[in-house]
């Protein structure tokens, strides 16, 4: 029997602030690709300044997909981002389109290729309560330290003031026995493992330019109404009982409106907080395969594409 042919995708990944969407943009262009946003934050509607979207001008210009789908005091899961990536990529395939994935979103990429556990993994009420009241008595860096002790891949992942995500992995790895890599492998998977062929195109920079960046980013969000924005946000309600409030940044800025720090404060701690991700998520995609890097430093957006492009298009038969 024959086995169908994979499709061939192009990724884009790298750190924050790394140049990632503009170079989306311009292989869009080039390629007549179609961006499916790979962003954890992007999904929600009127997170705007704080996730830095694309504009709605450039929108016109070059379609993007999987950004505003859902309201910020919706539950939004890696499995519902499997589910509207697909479609999104059967969509843009079936217009004759190429799919073209962008963002810094690693577990997001991770679900989508290689698969995911499906939703009836193993649950315990009462071990999610210890848990949960393991963090508020001894502190969130306690239990992220817990978690790195039976399972090193899921705490570098994951942020230690992601309390319900590491609940989450701890509840996996104590109900199940295993890692929640192992899990994976074990379990049936919901996402398209083996349907792609993907190959990752990451950017990188060098550290003290990258945070340089960070910190440049940070301001200019601050200087152009992030603080507005999330005024906003608690006026209509979406506080930081939601999850897509708690990511750095908004949670910083909520401080500072709630009288717990200062707008500096606040812009510090939201900058300090994206150089860890940015470690973070390098850690993550160096594990990515087949990838080839780019380095950024120095060099012109229309420069790095030039080079992407070719690599591109070999890839894609293009």
């Amino acid at each position: 029997m024959t086995l169908p042919a994979r499709i061939p995708i192009v990724a884009i990944v790298g750190p924050t602030a790394v140049g990632k969407t503009a170079v989306s943009i311009e292989l869009a262009t080039r390629l007549g690709a179609e961006v499916i946003s790979v962003d954890s934050r992007q999904v929600y509607r009127y997170l705007d300044v704080g996730t830095d979207k694309v504009s709605v001008e450039t929108r016109r210009r070059v379609i993007h997909h999987m950004i505003d789908v859902a309201d910020p005091d919706q539950p939004y899961s890696a499995a519902d981002f499997v589910t509207g990536c697909a479609d999104s990529v059967d969509r843009i395939l079936a217009r004759g389109r190429i799919p073209l994935l962008a963002g810094g979103s690693p577990f997001f990429f991770e679900a989508f290729f290689r698969g995911m556990l499906s939703e009836d993994l193993p649950k315990s009420r009462e071990l999610r309560a210890e848990l949960e009241e393991m963090a508020s008595a001894r502190g969130a860096a306690a239990l992220h330290s817990l978690l790195g002790t039976v399972d090193p891949m899921s705490a570098a992942r994951l942020h230690e003031n992601d309390v319900r995500r590491v609940v989450r992995a701890l509840e996996i790895c104590k109900l199940t026995g295993d890692t929640v890599e192992e899990a994976w492998s074990k379990r049936m998977k919901i996402g398209s493992p083996g349907r792609y062929d993907v190959l990752y195109i990451g950017l990188t920079r060098e550290r003290s330019l990258l945070f340089e960046g960070i910190e440049r980013r940070v301001r200019e969000q601050f200087d152009s109404g992030f603080v507005e924005e999330v005024e906003w946000l608690l006026s209509n309600g979406y506080d930081e009982r939601f999850p897509s409030m708690l990511g750095f940044g908004y949670r910083d800025i909520v401080d500072f409106l709630r009288g717990r720090c200062t707008r500096e404060e606040a812009a510090l701690s939201d900058a300090r907080q994206t150089k860890a991700f940015s470690r973070r998520q390098m850690t993550w995609f160096r594990k990515f395969s087949p990838i080839v890097w780019y380095d950024t430093d120095g060099r012109s957006t229309s420069s790095i594409v030039d080079a992407v492009e070719k690599e591109s298009r070999s890839h894609l038969g293009r």
